[in-house]
């Protein structure tokens, strides 16, 4: 991979080379918006990158938690994705649909539970079915693996933490939603939603970081962060709308170099589902 692009993201034409390689594991992490009309699982099943396993993020969550795909426990986690065949040694190459939307999310989870080789596909199945590149109907049935956690806790933010974060500006926001769903202009998605953003957080659509599902490359990324006004050399935690989307800014972060950074799990799901959280329109 070419120096100018995130040591993260990975193209499919590597991918393919190493099909079939010992520890090397492909996980589709499609997940979609029900507006966009489309099923990740049935889409997988239909066909996927050739050993690809799927990972269902509603599944592979916290099912205690009232909201959606929340961060799952250790434990969990490592049972799960030991049936999936993956070992916290092994190189994961994590894809979705469009390319750099809900793979992200995937990438962070391993990388918080303590694997160390992981990896975004470029462009997504979107992009491999363009190319012509092999695909697989078969269901794989990996052999069981262990999946040893190392869980990093200080990768997640919790609700009372981001509720300090707002009062006292302790770290900057970026907020991965459209920018009307930021200003309030745009209704939420999700029924019973208030409109707008927290107090201090700046706007960062998670779509102004690829082109035609490929990341872009690390001096468009930093000018990115320059023209949203956040400030590189400080902290920052990432929010969306439930938590996917915010892992592109954490890519992007992590890929310049800017490890200081956390993913508010809850994101709007939880402030914005409040009644007792500040928010504000416009802008600013």
């Amino acid at each position: 991979m070419s120096n100018d692009k995130s040591r993260f993201v990975v193209s499919a034409d590597w991918v393919e080379k190493q099909l079939g390689a010992p520890e090397f594991h492909i996980v589709d992490a499609s997940w979609y918006l029900p507006a966009q009309n489309r099923n990740g699982a049935l889409e997988y099943a239909a066909g996927h990158v050739p050993g690809a396993v799927f990972f269902d993020q509603d599944v592979i969550a916290d099912h205690s938690s009232p909201l959606p795909h929340t961060v799952p426990s250790p434990a969990y986690f490592a049972t799960e994705v030991g049936k999936l065949g993956i070992s916290d040694t092994d190189t994961i190459v994590v894809y979705d649909g469009p390319g750099i939307f809900t793979a992200p999310r995937v990438w962070w989870l391993f990388r918080t539970m303590g694997a160390k080789n992981v990896f975004v596909m470029d462009g997504g199945i979107d992009g491999w079915k363009k190319d012509g590149r092999p695909l697989q109907t078969d269901l794989p049935e990996p052999a069981p693996a262990v999946f040893h956690t190392n869980f990093n806790p200080y990768a997640v933010t919790s609700f009372e933490e981001m509720r300090g974060i707002v009062s006292t500006g302790s770290k900057q926001i970026a907020d991965a939603r459209g920018a009307g769903r930021f200003t309030g202009e745009e209704v939420e998605p999700r029924a019973g939603m208030r409109a707008g953003h927290m107090p201090g957080a700046k706007s960062l659509p998670s779509g102004t970081f690829s082109v035609d599902g490929k990341f872009k490359a690390l001096a468009s990324l930093r000018k990115h962060f320059e023209d949203s006004g956040i400030d590189l050399s400080k902290p920052v935690v990432t929010s969306c709308g439930s938590g996917i989307t915010a892992a592109i800014i954490t890519l992007a972060l992590t890929s310049l170099g800017h490890d200081n950074n956390t993913l508010y799990d809850g994101s709007w799901s939880e402030w914005g589902g409040r009644d007792d959280t500040p928010v504000v329109t416009g802008k600013d």
